[in-house]
């Protein structure tokens, strides 16, 4: 997959986006578009309209035209890329797709997304699908968007749509208050792990608390020297105030002990930090199974990323890192 796709997901339900309006959902409703995974095929399944399908699916058109989808995104933030994932719509997936974006302050209602004012950018011109893939599609980031538009040519099923793109939150960091640095919706970025087999490194930054073992940060069992380790980006360079390490439905799986590291730099990927100065923010302090570990830093900063290394391996839900955002 190309490397926008390592950037958050901005229309993901799980950060709050939300399926607003469709023109069509006859055998599929909308929001499937939004849920995690690719989607799922279940043979003989049916509902009174027709086969079940794990994604948005329109009635066969027989008219001219087109039929879309209008969604809201969960974070608002410069688009770089859009994956339309067809998966297990071999017969019918739509032939083309394009995608629109526009910008809208406040609550915006159904109505005003709908109506004559609202302004829209076509971030994506129309473009070839193929069926049961990932169709990955390069945007060129311009200004920050709220809501995309959809388009599919001329009708069809899509099973899920991925936008990714940078996170804007100049409203959050401009407060006077504490927020946390890690978290994905303020603009936290995983940029890489050692291993995650079992749970991806994202996970572990997303809001609320773990629905169950599958929605956090797991690795294999090792079986040599070492231990797992993972990088975070920041949401801006800040003071650590306070670290939360939640260890939620992970019981015989939780690491024995974790330790928290910190830089300060300008790097952009994992790969630029080798030669990082780090500093030892929280020492190696024992965890427990299935419970919320609530720890002071020895060392506030302020950072722009840390390490979050754990021993020797095993299952993080959630990390948060509440601090203060600092100018630089």
């Amino acid at each position: 997959m190309p490397t926008f796709t390592d950037l958050p997901d901005l229309a993901s339900a799980r950060v709050g986006g939300k399926a607003v309006a469709a023109n069509d959902e006859f055998f599929a409703g909308k929001e499937n578009l939004l849920r995690p995974g690719r989607g799922v095929f279940i043979p003989g399944k049916f509902t009174t309209r027709g086969k079940w399908m794990d994604g948005w699916e329109t009635r066969r058109r027989r008219t001219p035209g087109h039929d879309w989808c209008v969604i809201a995104l969960g974070m608002p933030g410069r688009l770089h890329g859009v994956v339309v994932d067809t998966n297990h719509f071999i017969g019918n997936f739509p032939e083309k797709a394009a995608l629109d974006a526009t910008f809208l302050s406040g609550k915006a209602t159904k109505a005003a997304l709908l109506g004559p004012r609202t302004r829209w950018t076509e971030v994506l011109a129309t473009v070839p699908l193929r069926g049961g893939s990932e169709n990955a599609f390069e945007i060129a980031p311009s200004e920050v968007f709220t809501h995309v538009r959809l388009r599919i040519y001329p009708d069809g099923g899509v099973a899920r749509l991925r936008v990714h793109g940078e996170v804007d939150a100049r409203s959050v960091l401009a407060g006077k208050g504490p927020i946390d640095l890690a978290s994905i919706r303020n603009g936290g970025l995983v940029l890489g792990a050692s291993d995650m087999h079992f749970g991806a490194k994202d996970n572990l930054i997303m809001p609320g608390r773990s629905v169950n073992m599958g929605d956090g940060w797991e690795t294999r069992r090792r079986r040599g020297p070492g231990h797992d380790w993972l990088i975070l980006r920041l949401a801006t360079l800040g003071r650590v105030e306070r670290i939360e390490v939640d260890t939620n439905h992970f019981k015989g799986n939780y690491p024995e002990s974790c330790t928290l590291e910190g830089c300060r730099a300008a790097a952009g990927a994992a790969d630029d930090l080798e030669g990082a100065s780090w500093k030892e923010i929280l020492p190696r302090t024992k965890l427990g199974p299935h419970r919320r570990h609530f720890l002071k830093p020895a060392a506030a900063g302020p950072f722009t990323h840390v390490r979050f290394n754990i021993y020797p391996d095993g299952g993080v839900s959630r990390l948060r890192i509440h601090g203060r955002p600092e100018a630089p």
